[in-house]
């Protein structure tokens, strides 16, 4: 078992605990780096709406169905379903969930070692001088350097270990504690400072001006696919976090108001992004240089945009942390619980293999980068295989479980906190879980796979 000192299970120990630790498992990348480059390249305010929409109705209903699995169970994400439903196939969601987190975690973390290294260059000043071309020089030759983007890799897994290494409530829940408030007050200081560039309503009108004319069949499946994936959906992370929460929590609540939490993150990021992007005249649909590429000379060239570039690239890999404790924990919290594994054995193991993985991730773009799968780099064929398999598939078994396996009065008992609380729209709910969201993951997947565009 997962356990704490006293020989009791783990878990959350305060309201604000829960908040900070599910919403910083849902606002990683996805929102900070993510989010500002898609709307960018699908219409800002029209892509706004849409996903803003798809959150609401889908979002916060399909995490509220893991939220059910995870708490009822007080387990594992395969361990959930396997004591939910006994004797069926119905676990083989959480392994795929927790096939996805270890691949998730592997690629992830090439990424997030790129914010670390980013986060060393604003400290040395690394910027000063240098025009976007040069900065995707100075990017695009740090990709394939091998050795530099590998040792931020390593520092980035290790420094996530011994976050998990603590537990839930000492570890997971203390940092999280600390880390979120940081992550919200360093994006309200980009944001102040990027609308008072002169010609910063021109990216504010982007950004909050919806045209009509933008929306299309592949700005509503980009919208689609971006919810699901900045809520950390399919991959047993929320089912994981889930198993912690308290009997008294209200879960219809929490659902909401990290749903909220993650939406809010991610309209600010954009806030900070694109009144500085459109005042000193580049381009909002910049793909993933918009970040490596694009902002850091947007900053240079803002007064005092020293301490700016620093503080966002921190705030980058804040956001990469939060994200990245919940996808460790889900596959360490599995072997705890049904390998009887110490919680230390259980960190290093992960570790280990994540690690070994994510080196053929981080070489893709250098020693490896002749070595393809399906046509994909390393990094990019595992990154579909989680974003565009494993996550949508895993999500559409999830509500058909809560839907149609689960009996409405179990699921209502769940929501209730067996009838202290009261739950509203529970018909609307169970509505959504058993034909909208299904038919909406379902279009997600085909998506993914190129079966529709």
């Amino acid at each position: 078992m997962n356990t704490d000192d006293q020989g009791k299970r783990d878990g959350f120990t305060s309201r604000f605990g829960i908040i900070a630790a599910a919403a910083g498992s849902a606002i990683g990348l996805g929102n900070i780096w993510r989010f500002p480059y898609v709307a960018g390249e699908n219409g800002g305010g029209a892509f706004l709406l849409v996903y803003l929409s798809f959150v609401l109705v889908l979002g916060i209903p399909v995490m509220l169905s893991e939220f059910v699995i995870g708490r009822k169970a007080k387990k594992n994400a395969f361990g959930a379903i396997r004591s939910i439903a006994p004797g069926t196939w119905w676990p083989v969601i959480g392994i795929m969930g927790i096939v996805a987190a270890f691949v998730i975690l592997a690629f992830y973390s090439t990424i997030a070692g790129w914010t670390l290294h980013y986060v060393y260059l604003s400290l040395i000043n690394g910027f000063k001088g240098h025009d976007s071309e040069s900065l995707g020089i100075i990017f695009n030759e740090f990709m394939v350097s091998g050795a530099m983007p590998l040792f931020w890799q390593m520092v980035f897994l290790v420094l996530t270990a011994v976050i998990i290494l603590s537990g839930v409530r000492k570890g997971i829940e203390k940092y999280s504690k600390i880390l979120m408030p940081f992550l919200l007050l360093l994006l309200l200081g980009l944001c102040v400072r990027s609308l008072t560039l002169p010609g910063a309503m021109e990216g504010i009108s982007f950004l909050f001006k919806p045209d009509f004319s933008k929306i299309n069949p592949a700005v509503i499946l980009s919208a689609l696919g971006q919810a699901a994936f900045s809520l950390s959906i399919g991959m047993g992370a929320l089912i994981t976090y889930a198993s912690y929460f308290p009997k008294e929590t209200n879960l219809s609540n929490t659902a909401f108001e990290v749903s909220i939490a993650d939406v809010i993150i991610a309209i600010l990021a954009g806030v900070a992004i694109f009144p500085a992007v459109f005042a000193l005249g580049m381009e909002p649909d910049g793909g993933v240089g918009l970040i490596f590429m694009v902002l850091p000379n947007v900053f240079q060239q803002m007064p005092g945009g020293y301490f700016f570039a620093l503080a966002f690239f921190v705030l980058l890999s804040i956001a990469a942390v939060t994200s990245s404790i919940s996808i460790m924990e889900v596959v360490v919290a599995f072997l705890v619980e049904e390998f009887q594994l110490k919680r230390r054995q259980a960190t290093f193991i992960t570790l280990v293999a994540a690690a070994f993985v994510g080196v053929f991730c981080t070489l893709s773009w250098g020693a490896l980068e002749g070595v393809t799968i399906g046509g994909m780099n390393i990094f990019d064929s595992l990154d579909y295989a989680a974003s565009s398999i494993l996550l949508p598939l895993g999500g559409l078994l999830i509500v058909l479980f809560v839907g149609w396996y689960m009996t409405n009065t179990q699921v209502e008992q769940e929501l209730s906190n067996a009838g202290q609380v009261k739950v509203r729209l529970f018909k609307v709910f169970n509505f959504i879980i058993r034909f909208i969201a299904p038919i909406a993951i379902a279009i997600i997947f085909l998506n993914g796979i190129g079966f529709i565009r």
